[in-house]
């Protein structure tokens, strides 16, 4: 293997590099300098986000174990880009609850650790890489899931996340092991044309959905989430509800549209009912939240949902649709979470009632809130609306006319769980709201970035097109 060929794994190998990097600051600075590894974590990373940009090699190691073309390059540099916003919001949150005991270096080689798991996962050719990266993208995040100690909580959610994970990936094992007795090999390339014995593969095929699905969060392998996502700091509950749930919707899609294309015909029937399950449930049990972090981890089962729209077609668009989904819903999310996120720090609140006034008191971060929250709603004419719109296109490419009017109807629903906090920022009045405060300037910094990406890259074509010329997969 000669280094232009090792250079395929440049994500990979950047990152490893960075935490080795971070391990050796946090044993050469002094106690008192401890403060300057999250300004070394920062631009490290960014410097990786930055070049995980400029176009790399199409090509694969390890005999097809790890494969990369441009598409899964492109969705790496999204999920960077993702975890570079978290960071920028997470600053304040470093400060404030982990160089007191001494956690900064910590939190940032596990976040890193995690994202080197997705990576693995995302150019995974066989199952054993598949399997690999998964486990490495989620121990990571257990443990930052319990970073908070002295939370109850938060080890609570740790010790949730990490039992259900456990169940999750040992029915994910043994579908990969029927697989592999049948097809004779984990290569994706040879499952896809060994198909020996039907039925014990169409069996293997749903443990390992149910073992993806745990992760996306799909109806019913997603009451983990709201318990997870509640006693999680807020900046882990961001991360699992779009990098890491944009990993595996990845991972699915590559498993469907190309390993198991032959059963096409049995898997579209089981992601026809789980993507109705999905949306309906999720929608329906935010309705009655009024915690913002259950209540976005119900709005992001609800978005899965809709996310299977676009896999039920198949086809190069659908791969479109997904990608730029994805993307849209990265900013969205982001920026919703990066209020909470903000809101809990100063004032310990995170109800919705407790929004009531905000917007008289702290105006920028209600309007950030507002169109972070219309995105999800799918409101034109911000992204989120036309990244919908591709879902359905996707859709009704396949002739799945009923499957779009039941997700208008759930978008209609969302629609009036969305403007709750929206009603309680605008129109309503407290005697007693949130009083002003100025955000850090490195949140500031991500939710300018997500404003401009909500409100620039809907009605900028030039973003899709782009997505599209790299979308030939199938």
């Amino acid at each position: 293997m000669d280094l232009d060929n090792f250079m395929l794994m440049r994500d990979e190998i950047l990152l490893t590099v960075i935490i080795l990097m971070m391990l050796v600051a946090e044993v050469l600075l002094s106690q008192k300098n401890k403060k300057y590894v999250i300004q070394l974590g920062l631009v490290l990373f960014a410097g990786y986000t930055f070049q995980s940009f400029i176009p790399n090699e199409t090509g694969e190691l390890f005999g097809g174990s790890y494969k990369t073309y441009p598409l899964v390059h492109l969705f790496k540099a999204i999920l960077a880009f993702g975890v570079m916003m978290i960071l920028l919001q997470s600053v304040t949150w470093i400060k404030e609850k982990l160089l007191p005991y001494d956690f900064a270096a910590e939190f940032f080689i596990l976040i890193f650790s995690s994202l080197i798991g997705l990576n693995f996962m995302v150019s995974a050719g066989d199952f054993l890489m598949f399997y690999l990266g998964l486990e490495l993208s989620t121990m990571p995040i257990i443990a930052l899931t319990a970073f908070e100690f002295w939370n109850h909580r938060s080890v609570e959610a740790g010790v949730k996340y990490i039992m259900l994970a456990s169940v999750s990936s040992a029915i994910l094992l043994f579908g990969v092991s029927l697989v592999y007795a049948t097809a004779g090999s984990i290569q994706f390339d040879v499952i896809t044309g060994a198909m020996h014995l039907p039925l014990l593969e169409i069996i293997g095929l749903i443990m390992i959905f149910i073992g993806v699905g745990f992760k996306i969060s799909l109806v019913p392998f997603h009451f983990w989430a709201a318990d997870v996502y509640e006693g999680a700091p807020t900046v882990i509950s961001n991360y699992l509800s779009v990098i890491s749930k944009g990993g595996a919707v990845y991972v699915l899609m590559t498993l469907l549209f190309i390993v198991f294309k032959a059963f096409q015909t049995e898997w579209n029937w089981i992601m026809y009912g789980i993507s109705i399950l999905t949306m309906l449930i999720g929608n329906l049990f935010a309705l009655r939240q009024q915690n913002m972090k259950r209540f976005l981890a119900f709005s992001s089962v609800a978005q899965a949902g809709f996310i299977l729209l676009a896999m039920l077609s198949n086809n190069e668009l659908g791969v479109k649709a997904i990608i730029y989904f994805l993307l849209i819903y990265i900013f969205s999310n982001v920026a919703a979470f990066g209020v909470v996120q903000v809101i809990s720090l100063k004032t310990g609140k995170e109800n919705i009632d407790d929004y009531t006034g905000l917007y008289r008191t702290n105006p920028k971060l209600s309007l950030v809130l507002m169109i972070a929250l219309f995105s999800l709603a799918g409101i034109p004419p911000v992204a989120g609306f036309f990244a919908k719109f591709f879902l359905y296109a996707a859709a009704a490419s396949k002739g799945y006319y009923l499957l779009i009017f039941i997700a208008v109807l759930n978008v209609t629903i969302s629609l009036y769980y969305y403007l709750l906090p929206v009603r309680a920022a605008f129109l309503r009045t407290s005697e007693n709201p949130i009083p002003y405060f100025k955000s850090d300037i490195y949140s500031k910094m991500a939710f300018v970035i997500a404003m401009v990406g909500l409100l620039v890259l809907g009605l900028y074509s030039g973003v899709f097109e782009y997505i599209s010329g790299m979308s030939n997969i199938l």
